[in-house]
């Protein structure tokens, strides 16, 4: 049965606000038990969930915001976005809500990079990571493959080439890097934009893309977090994404000890929204797998 959706109207007007750094925040948090924390990607925001939102509620503690410069929060114009900043928020965030247990992760995309920062604050005990769950998401920068308008970004006329950016040019983007059984429609389309069109947001697409070098600078501490152990990590990787797909679960499987990945056949980069129900289905075995290790199988 297909999980039910939240419309985005009814997502935004669930949200609370923080004040992290002197900007707006928005987040949202559902249910009770063990903390579970959501970490969106790029160029989206934390609605990319609304699927998985009430499902996990019924066993958990669901915490996401949208991160700084992404969807309804600030997207400040003269400012340095940094994952290591983005980790900042998650934290602070966390302090917000009183959040004192140990913490399970669920990132995708550029979530998962802030969730490699958050995992080498663990084994620098300045964090508590329960668990760690990435979807499609680039861990390994010799792997990741940007995609031209990422490139373009990324070049001395990234500011040009962000204030351009369009509806039109999204759903461009977005046809590459989705299954092609399992692209948005229309309606899905008006809402990623509005979200990335939100604030704004065009225009400061040229530093949030930052993020691609700065994975190259952190490269050996992240996979060195991951490599560590001690914290269950699993990979759940649309299949044909062009950008991080099969390729970036081989070097997984490469370099991580034990690794326990699920490859999604026909699915792209947004697992979440493109397959939902079996990305709940491996992640709560998973879960299930951490209470009863016994039971552990190979995923793959």
């Amino acid at each position: 049965m297909p999980l039910a959706e939240i419309p985005l109207c009814v997502w935004r007007k669930r949200s609370q606000t923080l004040i992290f750094r002197g900007q707006t925040i928005h987040y949202w948090t559902v249910g009770q038990g063990e903390p579970l924390l959501l970490i969106h990607g790029f160029p989206t925001a934390s609605w990319d969930w609304h699927y998985l939102w009430q499902p996990l509620a019924q066993r958990y503690r669901v915490i996401a915001c949208d991160m700084l410069g992404f969807g309804d929060s600030a997207k400040p114009l003269n400012h340095p976005y940094s994952l290591l900043e983005q980790a900042d928020l998650q934290q602070a965030l966390l302090a917000h809500l009183n959040v004192e247990q140990p913490v399970h992760v669920l990132a995708h995309d550029y979530g998962d990079s802030v969730a490699q920062e958050l995992l080498a604050r663990h084994h620098e005990s300045r964090i508590d990571i329960a668990s760690c769950v990435f979807l499609n998401g680039g861990l390994f920068p010799e792997t990741h493959r940007p995609l031209l308008m990422q490139k373009l970004l990324l070049s001395p006329l990234g500011w040009m080439i962000g204030r351009a950016f369009t509806r039109d040019v999204l759903v461009k983007s977005f046809r590459q890097i989705f299954g092609p059984q399992t692209r948005p429609s229309e309606s899905e389309f008006d809402d990623f934009w509005s979200l990335i069109d939100s604030h704004h947001g065009p225009r400061i697409m040229h530093k949030l893309i930052g993020y691609i070098p700065e994975r190259r600078i952190q490269r050996d501490r992240w996979v060195g977090a991951m490599q560590r152990g001690g914290v269950p990590l699993q990979v759940i990787d649309g299949e044909v994404d062009p950008i991080s797909g099969a390729h970036m679960v081989e070097r997984y499987r490469q370099l991580i000890p034990d690794p326990d990945t699920v490859l999604l056949p026909g699915i792209g980069h947004y697992p979440q929204i493109e397959a939902p129900a079996q990305v709940l289905k491996h992640y709560l075995a998973f879960r299930d797998r951490l209470v009863s290790p016994s039971r552990k199988v190979a995923c793959s």
